[in-house]
């Protein structure tokens, strides 16, 4: 029992170091460090009302409520407190809780229902190194919600909306474990993708109906989108979404040489030589593609659950978990609010793993309206540059949009990857790591290195590889993949709904090339799922090795699925080994073969049986 309270009491310190390391970029006075806080005797109640309250009053008396978060945030909450949000209003400041609960007497944040306004100028603000998303590495971003090396917290707000007024991270969740976030939604007030529909096209002008939500500007013939803290000329990168069919595609609109003018209330004629692309009934979305922000972002955190959420709209990468462990999402809805007749609810990816172990599962939700992939789970392959002794490796990350974070602790297990094959040749256990710089770092060893290093070869970290488990999910109005997944752990896909992605609904990669986006997986089962007019192949296993010298990819069960397709493709399949593509019901375009629906490059093992097919 003594080595127990030792232990919990070295891991209590060690988060106040982290908390205090954070804080240090920020204001002091609106968000002083942990061992700068006054501690909660516990099971007290804190109350706040930004229409009523008063910072000046006791805050404990729900009578006398405080005003503001700037009392809560000098606190550091203890076993069975709670903070009651009365009422909704605008908040400038952020909530940056410093709360430690336990198993039995959690810490618990209540928001009343209703319309919160959080503005980014006074909010906590940090630097973070986001997987995918590192186009502006030290800008500082604000986060509206803070949850910082806390343990055993409640965040419960049915019926409350989290309005952004500026780019913001929505919800962090840092170094903390035993987390739940339920009942809450997102929503920006200026969504950081603009829209428009097409309501005419002649043939050197189209008249377009500009959404009252994407605010603009026009000077000099030129058109400008303009938000909360940003602006931005049109760019050439749009998506355009067909509402009655809901296929949304990318597209390439050249805008250099439109001129605009107005002609009435948020209606815009574009002037051309030659129409660019646009076509009348159709919607377009147009935003500028640096990735500096993401809409919610979890990293190095465990036991963490998000449940009955509404995300409406969300800037940046999306739901990004970095590093974390044993994640729940479930009734996860990503779309826009009906009332607003926007058709984008994420900027780019909805929900991206980046690193993490355990179990994740994704469950009962509604995932649509992104600019990229509905769902990623994925490690990172960083290349061995050198050996400089024995035990020693130093590796680095080759993305220019992620890197950064720490992406080694010591006793994490490695594999050394031949980046041609995609194939591992050896094994090793870190004992030590040293950071050279955002890119680089020095890996101890406890064993010595492959003897035989190519220049291009990468390691994996496969201690941080998940469990995934995704069902019972629909994915809907997403441009590019539906669900791409890579772990060499189980993975489980079943009776998901899959309607018109753009391009494959599932799509299992795996390179040391261009993303760096690892691994191969070893046990896959696909089954019970609907695939519904969805980019062809439906179902692709497609690393991008250039040597095909064994499998990249093994144990894959494709079975009981029901493939409506729009052409003839269900499945292709490159260095792959041990595939069961069995009792599927498959509708074709045309009358074909099983296999002229089936493509295997490089595979073995391949069992098809017991499939239908019909038109």
């Amino acid at each position: 029992m003594k080595r127990k309270y030792q232990l919990l009491f070295g891991a209590l310190a060690l988060l106040a170091n982290g908390y205090n390391t954070a804080l240090a970029q920020v204001n002091q006075s609106s968000y002083p460090a942990y061992a700068n806080r006054q501690r909660s005797p516990g099971k007290t109640a804190y109350y706040i009302n930004p229409q009523s309250g008063d910072d000046q009053n006791s805050g404990t008396n729900i009578k006398k409520p405080w005003k503001t978060f700037n009392p809560i945030n000098k606190l550091l909450l203890a076993a069975g407190d709670k903070v009651e949000i009365l009422a909704p209003g605008d908040f400038n400041e952020s909530l940056v809780l410093a709360a430690r609960g336990n198993s039995t007497a959690h810490v618990s944040v209540n928001f009343a229902a209703g319309n919160y306004n959080f503005y980014p100028e006074k909010a906590f603000k940090k630097q973070f190194n986001i997987s995918n998303t590192n186009d502006k590495p030290f800008a500082l971003k604000a986060v509206a919600l803070y949850i910082n090396n806390c343990a055993f917290v409640d965040l419960k707000a049915p019926g409350a909306k989290i309005v952004l007024r500026g780019k913001m991270i929505e919800t962090c969740i840092d170094h903390s474990q035993n987390i739940s976030v339920s009942g809450i939604s997102y929503d920006y007030y200026r969504p950081t993708v603009s829209e428009l529909q097409v309501t005419s096209v002649a043939a050197n002008f189209a008249d377009l109906k500009i959404h009252p939500d994407s605010k603009y500007s026009i000077k000099d013939s030129l058109l400008t989108w303009e938000g909360e803290g940003w602006h931005h000329a049109p760019v050439s990168l749009w998506q355009v979404i067909d509402l009655q069919t809901g296929d949304l595609q990318r597209t390439e609109i050249a805008v250099e040489n439109i001129k605009y003018a107005q002609t009435g209330n948020n209606m815009v004629r574009a002037y051309f030589k030659n129409n660019p692309g646009f076509k009348s009934g159709l919607t377009y979305q147009n935003r500028d593609v640096t990735r500096d922000c993401s809409g919610i972002f979890m990293q190095r955190s465990k036991k963490i659950s998000l449940k009955n959420i509404h995300i409406y709209f969300m800037h940046g990468m999306g739901v990004v978990s970095q590093f974390c462990q044993n994640i729940s999402m479930n009734h996860i809805s990503v779309r826009p609010d009906p009332a607003s007749g926007r058709t984008c609810a994420a900027w780019a990816d909805i929900l991206h793993f980046s690193g993490c172990s355990g179990k994740i599962e994704i469950s009962n939700s509604y995932l649509s309206g992104a600019n990229d992939d509905a769902i990623n789970v994925h490690g990172t392959y960083l290349r061995v540059i050198s050996s400089p002794k024995p035990r020693q490796v130093t590796v680095r990350f080759m993305h220019n949009q992620t890197y950064g974070f720490d992406a080694f602790a010591p006793g994490d297990s490695i594999a050394f990857i031949h980046a041609e094959s995609l194939r591992e040749y050896g094994s090793n256990v870190v004992l030590n790591v040293q950071k050279i710089n955002d890119k680089d770092f020095l890996l101890l060893l406890k064993n010595n290195v492959p003897a035989h290093i190519n220049p291009t070869d990468v390691i994996e970290n496969v201690t941080w590889t998940p469990q995934v488990w995704i069902h019972d999910d629909t994915i809907a109005r997403i441009p590019t993949r539906g669900l791409l997944v890579t772990s060499r752990r189980r993975v489980v896909i079943e009776k998901n709904l899959f309607l018109h992605t753009h391009m494959s609904a599932i799509s299992i990669a795996d390179d040391a090339a261009s993303w760096y986006e690892s691994g191969g997986v070893k046990n896959v089962l696909i089954t019970h799922n609907q695939f519904d007019q969805c980019g062809e192949p439906v179902i692709t296993f497609c690393p991008e090795n250039t040597v095909a010298n064994g499998p990249v990819h093994q144990n894959v069960t494709i079975s009981n699925n029901r493939f409506n397709l729009q052409d003839v493709k269900a499945l292709s399949a490159k260095s792959t080994s041990g595939i069961r593509f069995i009792n599927n019901n498959i509708q074709s375009a045309k009358p074909v073969a099983i296999n002229d629906m089936l493509e295997f490059k490089g595979c073995s093992q391949v069992d098809i049986s017991g499939n239908v097919i019909s038109q």
